[in-house]
């Protein structure tokens, strides 16, 4: 894909760059995983788990604003984004997702959620526990990060944003996706559950539609 960066821009943003939407990466495992995403919904929905899939979605929702936004640093800077995914893919979707990651976080909320305990007013070492989980949570996946940019298959070019000024990701990077499985999960209401859902993917969707022929899809 033909997209003009600056002169200075990192060796891995070019990378992603190569690879976006190159369908001669595609790998037949990718059919395998999505076998799988649709077995773990397809579970929850047999059991009529609807806390959690609707937790699951809106997971995924926040996951597919946070690429949006980030493909959009990048069109503006023209240097890098905030973080890049480079390596070994099936397909590459946008600058900082490949297909792999998408469809882990399509399941990820679903995890966590079931690891809630049922009473959330309940404390753990004298912390709420949904604020406890969301903190651990936020910590873990940023750890995982850490060690894939060990891999060379994740890029951070910023200070701000990278090893060992990892902080900001906690927060912005993971928590709000936990914030939003965690909250829907817990609303008791089902109205007001789909209309949570509802309004993250009334952003996530119209953006990739709208932004995605004026970023080239980065």
């Amino acid at each position: 894909m033909t997209i003009t960066l600056h002169p200075d821009a990192p060796e891995w943003t070019r990378q992603a760059v190569r690879l976006l939407r190159d369908p001669s990466q595609f790998r037949w495992y990718t059919v395998t995983l999505l076998a799988l995403v649709l077995y773990v919904y397809s579970v929850e929905v047999e059991k009529r788990n609807w806390n959690t899939v609707l937790a699951g979605l809106a997971f995924w929702g926040m996951d597919w604003i946070n690429e949006v936004v980030n493909a959009l640093w990048l069109h503006f800077t023209k240097y890098s984004a905030i973080w890049t995914t480079t390596g070994q893919t099936s397909y590459q979707i946008l600058v900082g997702l490949n297909i792999e990651i998408a469809f882990l976080f399509a399941v990820a909320g679903v995890f966590v959620t079931k690891q809630l305990p049922e009473d959330k007013r309940r404390k753990i070492l004298g912390v709420p526990n949904r604020w406890l989980f969301v903190l651990g949570f936020s910590c873990f996946a940023v750890l995982v990060e850490i060690l894939l940019n060990q891999t060379g298959s994740f890029g951070w070019t910023y200070p701000w944003w990278r090893w060992p000024n990892v902080w900001l990701i906690i927060p912005f990077g993971y928590g709000t996706f936990l914030v939003a499985a965690v909250v829907v999960h817990d609303m008791e209401r089902r109205a007001t559950q789909l209309k949570t859902v509802g309004a993250i993917w009334g952003i996530a969707v119209p953006a990739l539609v709208v932004f995605g022929p004026i970023l080239r899809w980065i």
